[in-house]
């Protein structure tokens, strides 16, 4: 029976980290994406405020607040900013939400096997508007497989490719 738990964790925590770089790349292309949206709508406005404005917009997003004093002193000062980009990302993200919506569900899937709780970021998102409720909890081979489409999309990895057994033989010297 120990032999049993101990393979469960082994492939755990093999599984655990792989799910959060999912996540993790949802939360880059959201940045990105956020970014890019806020230069478009500011042209002439520090492009450090807005990496910084996007940056916390994306952790309000997935509830990793920056404790730097630096950035919670910003997160603040534009609460304001934040609070109305966070409201409009449905409308002006929709493309994203679905992809928001699973990488905080595997987000809360994965913090509740590590025994923490960041179910207040579903909360979150439901109350901002961006969470898609009827939208299943992916499996997680259908998230990855998602999220490495999701990637390629946005140019940020490259998904593996099969090669064949005579590629395989001149790669092998």
């Amino acid at each position: 029976m120990t032999t049993d738990t101990t393979e469960n964790s082994g492939k755990n925590s093999k599984l655990l980290p792989a799910l959060r770089e999912g996540v993790g790349l949802v939360q880059m292309i959201l940045f990105k994406e956020l970014r890019q949206n806020l230069q478009e709508k500011n042209p002439g406005a520090e492009k450090t405020d807005l990496s910084m404005l996007a940056g916390a917009i994306t952790n309000e997003v997935f509830g990793t607040q920056n404790p730097e004093k630096k950035f919670a002193n910003f997160r603040e000062q534009h609460w304001g900013k934040i609070e109305q980009e966070l409201l409009s990302l449905k409308e002006n993200y929709n493309f994203l939400c679905r992809h928001i919506t699973d990488a905080l569900r595997i987000q809360t899937l994965c913090d509740n096997q590590e025994g923490g709780d960041s179910s207040q970021t579903l909360v979150n998102a439901k109350n901002f508007g961006y969470l898609i409720e009827d939208r299943d909890v992916p499996l997680p081979s259908i998230f990855m497989t998602l999220i490495r489409e999701l990637g390629k999309e946005h140019n940020l990895i490259v998904p593996p490719v099969q090669i064949t057994p005579e590629q395989d033989k001149a790669l092998v010297h």
